[in-house]
């Protein structure tokens, strides 16, 4: 079955996962996805208004609220949204599906993030239709920031991941299943992402009538207090700053 065409079920839409993941704050290579985005939104985004775009179990709202943002967390998983009511009751939480958002307000955020939300969005077509979804709830100078997995992450050993059981990585293609599992929870059951290369992250942007204004790939330093295994010279991560076209 290739991923390109197929609606493959939510892999987090389950309690146990669920739980499993809200337990996590930033920790280890997680640290990393986290640490540059004060700045880099501070030097992107202009207003507070913001949608949290796969908002999980809230850590990534939670997250953009301390920096000052009006945020709506959107999710298509129940069990996650659950969790994040519990855990953050005065949060606007809201269930959606794929590419529906208008309901939300065309043309009244400053910011759509979305944090780790594409490793598990399969298809072109799909991937196409939530960017232009999202891209509508923008204001002309608002800004989507999208971080998620570099290739190299599957691929290699970190301080959040294990990678070395799946060799079939090695040979994926974009919209392939890829895999790995997570060391900072004690569900040590493989995780299932959809990988998708630099260049077709770019051609996806182009085909969405985005703009892609800058690209960071954050490393880790040796004074941090991580036990950094890849970190220090590989990026695990990409954070890709994005405008809508200008007609």
């Amino acid at each position: 079955m290739n991923p390109l065409s197929s609606n493959i079920e939510n892999f987090w839409d389950n309690k146990t996962r669920a739980e499993a993941y809200s337990q996590l704050e930033f920790p280890n290579t997680y640290y990393l996805a986290y640490r540059d985005l004060p700045k880099i939104i501070s030097e992107h985004v202009k207003g507070s208004r913001a949608i949290d775009f796969g908002c999980g179990t809230g850590r990534s709202t939670r997250f953009l609220k301390k920096l000052g943002f009006e945020t709506i967390g959107i999710d298509i998983s129940i069990e996650m949204l659950q969790i994040a009511r519990i855990s953050d009751i005065s949060s606007n939480y809201q269930l959606v599906t794929n590419g529906t958002y208008d309901h939300l307000g065309i043309g009244k955020f400053d910011l759509v993030q979305s944090i780790f939300t594409f490793d598990n969005i399969p298809g072109w077509v799909n991937r196409i239709n939530i960017l232009n979804g999202l891209s509508r709830l923008l204001d002309s100078g608002g800004k989507l920031i999208l971080l998620d997995s570099s290739p190299e992450l599957y691929t290699n050993e970190w301080a959040s991941f294990s990678t070395k059981d799946f060799p079939s990585n090695w040979n994926a293609k974009t919209g392939d299943i890829v895999y790995d599992i997570m060391l900072d929870v004690e569900d040590r059951r493989p995780c299932e992402d959809i990988f998708w290369s630099v260049s077709d992250y770019h051609k996806l942007f182009k085909d969405a009538g985005l703009s892609l204004d800058a690209t960071y790939k954050p490393l880790g330093s040796e004074d941090e207090p991580f036990n950094w295994v890849s970190e220090t010279h590989m990026a695990p991560w990409l954070i890709f700053v994005l405008s809508k076209h200008s007609f």
